[in-house]
């Protein structure tokens, strides 16, 4: 059982959920991070964030959920700096956790708990008190969807209902940053679903950081784009700028079903389908993988995967 409670802020005045103020920047520069064995699990990140949804992918192994920690100041980088309004978080964290808001990939709930009590208990923690409290609780509740289910037991809850309720509690104290981590795993795709439109809807002057390994959580809702790789950054941009650079590494291949292995062994594919005559795949590569072989039209699925194979060639 895991529930993150920061250090608690100061108490700020009563605003709407959907009405954060403007954030500022977000400067992350040269962020490095060693553990005790001396493996680099960061190698120098640089970013600068505004608002948004920014969707941060990558592999599992990337380095995602220690920047994320880094950025949520429960871990301090080994060098280099993260700048909130022009505060270094390391030296003063409180200057980010009064904005902040946080779903760690391993939020936890108490079952026994109804999801009304539950965020009363973390408004506590926040700082938050009285009928502001409980204000918050049922905007918050609101935002998400729940309303309905304020006074159900936690424990009867699907897991799209929990990771709801764990949105919930980052916006308690309506945070301009909200980062997410690995929000829909083991999510069905109706709840998947349900969860990327609540991110879009809650952007707004917010800073929201979406960290995945799925590319279809951020392909809707993303309006920035950074891709990681064994803790570097690969990629900073716009999804179309990404896409734009796999524009003519994408290839649509019909072949033999017993074809099938070889082409998966020696090629890059993002996509197959069982077509009559045969199979179509979606090829990456910088050249026609057959002479019967026909340009496509990358999404961003192909241009994430052209990243990643372009890096890790010789």
């Amino acid at each position: 059982m895991n529930v993150v409670a920061l250090a608690r802020p100061t108490a700020r005045p009563e605003q709407p959920v959907t009405a954060a103020a403007p954030v500022a920047e977000l400067l992350v520069e040269g962020v490095r991070y060693r553990y005790p064995n001396k493996s680099e699990a960061l190698a120098g990140i640089d970013l600068r964030l505004g608002p948004g949804v920014l969707g941060l992918l990558g592999p599992n192994g990337a380095g995602k959920s220690t920047l994320m920690r880094i950025l949520a100041t429960l871990a301090r980088p080994s060098s280099g700096r993260v700048l909130w309004n022009g505060v270094d978080v390391a030296r003063e964290p409180n200057a980010l956790r009064a904005s902040l808001g946080y779903l760690p990939q391993d939020f936890g709930v108490y079952p026994a708990l109804t999801a009304g009590e539950f965020l009363a208990y973390l408004a506590a923690v926040k700082g938050l008190s009285g009928a502001n409290a409980s204000a918050r609780v049922e905007r918050c509740l609101a935002e998400v969807g729940l309303s309905d289910a304020a006074d159900r037991r936690l424990g009867d809850f699907s897991g799209g209902m929990r990771q709801r309720v764990g949105i919930a509690q980052a916006l308690l104290n309506d945070p301009q940053l909200l980062i997410v981590d690995e929000p829909t795993v083991g999510l069905d795709p109706e709840e998947r679903q349900r969860f990327r439109h609540l991110i879009t809807d809650l952007a707004g002057a917010r800073l929201i950081i979406l960290s995945t390994h799925i590319v279809s959580d951020v392909e809707a809702s993303a309006t920035a784009l950074a891709v990681m790789d064994k803790g570097r950054l690969l990629f900073d941009g716009t999804p179309g700028e990404l896409i734009e650079r796999a524009r003519h590494c994408t290839w649509e291949w019909r072949v033999a079903e017993s074809e099938v292995a070889g082409a998966r062994a020696a090629h890059t594919i993002s996509q197959s389908a069982r077509v009559p005559g045969g199979v179509l795949l979606r090829v990456i590569a910088a050249r026609a993988p057959s002479a019967d072989a026909t340009p496509a039209n990358p999404d961003l699925e192909d241009a994430y995967l052209w990243l990643l194979a372009s890096r890790a060639a010789p």
